[in-house]
């Protein structure tokens, strides 16, 4: 599968991150869930927290930040809710909660 990006006439969203993290996330939401995608995602949010310092030398652009701007560059279509990138942010990892699993009391 090849991706097709206009690159010369598609305006960059968000200059602070550029064009090839504006088309990491056009590639990425064209991958179905699975590790592949969760992988590309965690990698693009470092990238964009690394650029996002050199820019913005005074705030520290933490992963909660980093995150709402990929959801938006993707239009929705990225949510950043597995557990790679919640290791990443350093946060503690959503549980998943079985329902057909019931306690015996």
């Amino acid at each position: 599968m090849t991706l097709q990006l206009n690159r010369n006439t598609a305006p960059i969203r968000m200059r602070n991150y550029g064009r090839i993290v504006q088309d990491m996330i056009a590639y990425a939401s064209t991958l179905k869930q699975g590790s592949e995608r969760d992988a590309l995602e965690v990698y693009i949010a470092q990238c964009m927290r690394q650029r996002n310092l050199v820019w913005n030398r005074d705030q520290e652009a933490g992963f909660n930040r980093v995150r709402e701007d990929i959801i938006r560059l993707s239009d929705g279509k990225l949510r950043c809710k597995s557990e790679a990138f919640a290791q990443a942010a350093g946060q503690p990892a959503p549980q998943v909660v079985n329902p057909k699993k019931k306690k015996n009391l």
